[in-house]
């Protein structure tokens, strides 16, 4: 029977790595690599030096294919995710058939936690309901940016007895939340922080968590809501792609 790792690696810190995921990376003989494109080629970058640091038997390979994109634009969102997972479904079955042998590991190596906000896990579900694979799964659970963005701006996700929300950008610009003290946004492509009424609502935004090229803003959406954009569309502009986050507090 092959056997499939799904392996959260952290938020972009090779130190954010568990020793749950470092006992799985070397139990794996493959890793998937899915290519976004050379704008995201440090995200490639980051799971090679991952491998090279923490696995001690040099005898895995990796298998590499192109990452289909989901269609932009005035499109219905949940058809061109839904569009988007069937492309991905097939690239990872045609991974799993062609690249790997009866009694081998294979690897994903996952952006955060697999839990929140990726589609691995349910991809795999539905490859193994479809029968044109058959495997077993675990899923070793990772750091997210969501810990990362707190940790880094030493302030607690929640406060005393008040709940919190993750959503993201899109339904935040929707007015499709709750009235949580506390909001997490992630996927936010628009800056949809602007759509907070209250000024005086504390943003902590964070991009590019636990990298090099990490950068943290903080501060009372009134006061630095358009420095975050000016940044936001730089950092977007030098490197080609931006990843961020950001918790909103309500005062």
């Amino acid at each position: 029977m092959k056997q499939l790792l799904v392996i959260g690696i952290g938020a972009g810190n090779p130190d954010y790595i568990t020793m749950q995921a470092v006992k799985a990376l070397n139990r794996v003989d493959v890793f998937f690599l899915l290519d976004k494109g050379q704008s995201k080629d440090k995200l490639i970058e980051l799971r090679r030096e991952i491998c090279e640091r923490y696995i001690t038997d040099p005898g895995y390979r990796f298998a590499e294919a192109d990452s289909p994109e989901r269609e932009r634009g005035d499109v219905d969102y949940t058809a061109s995710v839904d569009d988007l997972n069937r492309a991905k479904q097939q690239t990872f079955e045609r991974l799993i058939n062609d690249e790997m042998s009866d009694g081998e590991c294979g690897g994903f190596l996952v952006w955060g936690d697999p839990a929140l906000y990726d589609s691995t896990v349910r991809i795999l579900h539905a490859i193994l309901a479809s029968g044109r694979c058959a495997f077993e799964f675990e899923v070793i659970p990772g750091i997210t940016s969501v810990q990362a963005l707190a940790a880094q701006h030493k302030v607690p996700l929640n406060t005393i007895g008040r709940s919190i929300e993750i959503t993201t950008g899109r339904r935040l610009a929707a007015g499709q939340v709750s009235d949580a003290d506390s909001l997490v946004v992630m996927l936010d492509a628009e800056d949809s922080y602007h759509h907070v009424a209250d000024p005086q609502t504390e943003i902590y935004w964070g991009a590019y968590l636990g990298t090099p090229d990490e950068i943290l803003i903080s501060g009372k959406l009134g006061d630095v809501a358009d420095e975050i954009e000016r940044v936001r569309k730089a950092a977007r502009l030098e490197h080609g792609w931006i990843m961020d986050t950001y918790l909103l507090r309500k005062p």
